[in-house]
C-alpha cells in the first residue's frame, strides 16, 4: 500500500515520527518524500491533518468514516486465491486424500466410503496476519494503516487439505523444480511434495533438473520421482533436482509445459523465482490451461515479503554461527585480535542480525538497512578502538549488502538479474588494517567468509518441519485448484498467498523493531553515523 500524505505546520513533528525515515516504504506504507517537505516548512500553527491512501485497487480517504470497510474489501480482492474455476467451470470431486486407511466396511463392498476423518480445512477458513493492536504509531515496531494507528483486520486463506479436489489423481502429471541458489530444505519439501503427491494417488511424477533451464535446454531429461527414490535424499543437503539462475522467455516455458502435459508444477525458489512462477501463471491462463502453478518460499536471507519466515534459514543462522564462534576464538586468542565475519543478505541483514543475537559473542552488526561509517568520530573504527583498548578483542558481523554505498559498484547483474554487490567483508578488511597500521596500534584481523557453507548443509530440525508442511500444503492447494499463490506461514500459521503480494519488494529488517533492538542492546553498539 503506497500512501499519500499532505501536512503543513508543526504538526509535521509528529508526522515525522509516525514516518519512520529508515523504514521500508514497501512493508510499512509510506514515502519518504513528504517528511523533507516539512523539513523546508516553518509554519508555527498546527493545522487538521489530511491522510490518503492508496492501494492496489482502492483510494483510502482516512477522514472517510467508511475507509476500514474500504480497506478491508480491498484486501479481501487483493488476497483472493486465483482458481482454476475462473477460468473453467469445473465441478469438484470427492478427495481421494485421507489418513483413514479402512474406509469402506468389508461387509459390503457396494457401499459409499465412510470417511469421517475430521482433518480437512474449510474453504472459508482464514488466519489473521497481524495480532498486535498497536496503541501508538510511535510504539517499537508498530505497522500502522493510518496515523491513529487503528485496528484494521487482514485475513489470509488458511492452508491444509479440502473435502473437494479438481484433478483426478491417476490421469495427474506433476513437475517439481528448483531454482536460485541452495538452500538447506530443499530435498526435504521435493520429499513431502512426493509422498503427499502418491497420498492423493498420483502415479506420474517428475523431477525438472536444473530450474528453469530443465525445460528448455537440450540434453537434460525430466526425472521420474516416487517415494522409494526420494526417501532418503533429505539426509543430505542441496537439491537431488538440481539448480540454476535465470532461464528461457516464459513463453518457451509453457511451450514445454504443455508438450509434456504437466497438469500441476511445483516451484521452489525465492523472490526472482516466485516472479517467475506468477508469469508461468498468467501465460498458462491466457493460453486456458487447466495448471495449476504452486511456489514453496525458499531463501536463507528470509527476505520474502508477509511470512514469518522462509525454510532455510533457520539452519542458516544456526552454521552462521559456526562461523562466529571461529571468529571469537580467533580474536580472543590473538593479542588484539579483531574477528570479522561476512553473512550472505543480498537485500536485508536478518542472518546477521539473527546469528548476532543468537551467537552473543559479536561486539558490532552491521546490515543493510541501517547506515554507517567507517572513519570519523563516531565511526567503526573508532568504536574498534575503544573495544581493543577496554575489551582486548573484538568481533564483527556484516551483512554482504552493508555498506554498498562505501564502496565502488559495477551495476552488473547475475543471472537472475541481481545486482553483484561489491565485497563488503575484504573491503573493511582492508580499512581496518589500514586504520590501525596508520594510528601504530597492533591489530590482528581474521577475517572469515563462510558464505556458501551456511547454504549447502542439511536443514536442521526446525526447517525440517516447516520443510515437511510447506511440501504437504502446496500439493493440497494444487488439488483444492489454486494456483499463482504459495505456501508459507503467516503469524504462526500456515497460509496460501497470492504470489502477486509477495513480489513487490524484498522484506528488509525494520529499523524500529524489537528484535533488532534486542541485537543492539546485546551488542552495545553505538549509533554509526
Amino acid at each position: 500500500m503506497a500512501v499519500a500524505l499532505k501536512t503543513s505546520g508543526t504538526f509535521c513533528n509528529t508526522l515525522q515520527q509516525w514516518l519512520h525515515p529508515t523504514r521500508d516504504p514497501f512493508l510499512y506504507g509510506y514515502s519518504h518524500s513528504n517528511t523533507k517537505e516539512c523539513k523546508s516548512k516553518n509554519t508555527k500553527r498546527p493545522v487538521p491533518l489530511r491522510v490518503k491512501a492508496t492501494s492496489m485497487k482502492a483510494e483510502l480517504d482516512f477522514s472517510d468514516p467508511s475507509w476500514k470497510q474500504k480497506f478491508q474489501k480491498d484486501w479481501d480482492e487483493r488476497f483472493n486465491l486465483p482458481h482454476i474455476n475462473d477460468i473453467y467451470d469445473l465441478k469438484p470431486r470427492t478427495t481421494t486424500f485421507s489418513l483413514n486407511k479402512k474406509r469402506t466396511p468389508t461387509h459390503d463392498e457396494s457401499s459409499t466410503p465412510m470417511d469421517m476423518w475430521n482433518g480437512y480445512v474449510n474453504n472459508d477458513d482464514r488466519a489473521l496476519m497481524k495480532v498486535i493492536n498497536y496503541s501508538s504509531p510511535t510504539s517499537a515496531g508498530a505497522e500502522c494503516i493510518d496515523p491513529d494507528c487503528s485496528w484494521v483486520e487482514q485475513w489470509v486463506h488458511r492452508a491444509g487439505p479440502r473435502k473437494d479436489i479438481y484433478y483426478e489423481p491417476v490421469e495427474v502429471k506433476a513437475a517439481i523444480v528448483t531454482c536460485g541458489g541452495l538452500c538447506p530444505g530443499l530435498n526435504d519439501v521435493i520429499r513431502q511434495v512426493v509422498f503427499t503427491l502418491e497420498t492423493y494417488g498420483v502415479k506420474n511424477i517428475v523431477g525438472i533438473p536444473f530450474g528453469y533451464r530443465g525445460f528448455f535446454e537440450k540434453g537434460l531429461k525430466e526425472m521420474p520421482l516416487s517415494r522409494r527414490i526420494v526417501e532418503n535424499i533429505n539426509l543430505a543437503g542441496g537439491s537431488f533436482l538440481g539448480v540454476s539462475r535465470g532461464g528461457a522467455k516464459t513463453s518457451e516455458i509453457v511451450d514445454s509445459i504443455q508438450a509434456r502435459r504437466i497438469d500441476m508444477l511445483f516451484v521452489l525458489g525465492g523472490n526472482g523465482t516466485h516472479a517467475g512462477a506468477n508469469a508461468i501463471h498468467d501465460e498458462c491462463r491466457k493460453r486456458k490451461l487447466k495448471v495449476s502453478v504452486v511456489a514453496v518460499p525458499k531463501t536463507i536471507d528470509n527476505d520474502i515479503p508477509l511470512m514469518d519466515k522462509t525454510f532455510g534459514f533457520d539452519t542458516a543462522v544456526e552454521e552462521a554461527q559456526r562461523a562466529v564462534n571461529s571468529a571469537y576464538i580467533e580474536a580472543r586468542s590473538a593479542y588484539h585480535g579483531i574477528g570479522l565475519v561476512k553473512l550472505m543478505g543480498r537485500s536485508s541483514g536478518f542472518i546477521a542480525m539473527h546469528a548476532s543475537l543468537s551467537s552473543g559473542q559479536v561486539d558490532v552488526c552491521l546490515i543493510p538497512e541501517v547506515p554507517f561509517t567507517l572513519d570519523g568520530e563516531y565511526g567503526v573504527l573508532q568504536h574498534l578502538e575503544h573495544l581493543l583498548k577496554t575489551k582486548g578483542f573484538c568481533v564483527v558481523c556484516v551483512a554482504e549488502a552493508a555498506g554498498q554505498e562505501l564502496l565502488q559498484n559495477s551495476g552488473a547483474t547475475d543471472a537472475s538479474g541481481n545486482l553483484i554487490l561489491s565485497d563488503i567483508g575484504v573491503h573493511m578488511q582492508q580499512k581496518i588494517k589500514m586504520h590501525f597500521k596508520g594510528i601504530g596500534v597492533h591489530a590482528d584481523v581474521k577475517y572469515i567468509d563462510p558464505t556458501y557453507m551456511v547454504r549447502a548443509c542439511r536443514a536442521n530440525a526446525s526447517d525440517a518441519i516447516l520443510c515437511t508442511v510447506l511440501g504437504q500444503n502446496a500439493v493440497h492447494a494444487a488439488f483444492a485448484g489454486f494456483s499463482g499463490i504459495t505456501s508459507c506461514i503467516c503469524n504462526n500459521h500456515y497460509v496460501y498467498l497470492p504470489i502477486t503480494e509477495v513480489i513487490t519488494a524484498p522484506k528488509r529488517v525494520n529499523p524500529n523493531s524489537r528484535m533488532l533492538h534486542r541485537c543492539l542492546t546485546s551488542t552495545g553498539q553505538p549509533d554509526f553515523h
